[in-house]
């Protein structure tokens, strides 16, 4: 299993839930909140929308802004913020693996909110910490043991954890 975007983001907020993901143990699908976060995107974005796919990324957003790539990952609130940078971070990094200088952002348009992202050396540090430890979590046979955590009451997986 390789690590993605996604995974890191998921991994920061929560172990099992990025064990799971990883394994394609699919959420509910109808779950209210997923579908609110894909309908988000459309609803403020859809002209502007240049979503591209590359190996282990999935960027929501790409366009230019005085000759610089900037790369824009859309949200639905703030609440996974940390986990969000760590996620642009994880982008911005292997962009620059690959030899392109870009910067990023995280959008959340229902609350018109905007954060531009840098890869810092700090960032660059914690991204890389959080891969590693993401890496070995999906070599594990099992998945971390559940724990309750803020998160618990508005997440896709939970069946997965208090069935």
């Amino acid at each position: 299993m390789s690590v993605t975007g996604t995974l890191v983001q998921s991994y920061a907020v929560c172990p099992r839930q990025a064990w799971l993901m990883a394994r394609q143990m699919e959420p509910e699908r109808e779950f209210e909140l997923l579908v609110e976060g894909r309908l988000n995107q459309l609803e403020h974005y859809e002209r502007s929308m240049k979503e591209i796919e590359l190996p282990g990324m999935k960027i929501d957003r790409v366009r230019r802004e005085g000759g610089r790539l900037v790369f824009s990952e859309i949200k639905k609130s703030t609440r996974y913020l940390p986990a969000a940078r760590l996620q642009v971070g994880y982008y911005l990094l292997r962009l620059r693996e690959e030899g392109i200088e870009a910067s990023g952002e995280i959008l959340v348009p229902k609350e018109r909110f905007r954060e531009e992202v840098e890869l810092t050396p700090e960032l660059e540090e914690k991204v890389s910490e959080t891969v590693e430890k993401l890496e070995r979590l999906l070599e594990s046979y099992q998945p971390p043991p559940a724990r309750r955590i803020r998160y618990c009451g508005k997440c896709a997986y939970a069946e997965f954890c208090w069935s």
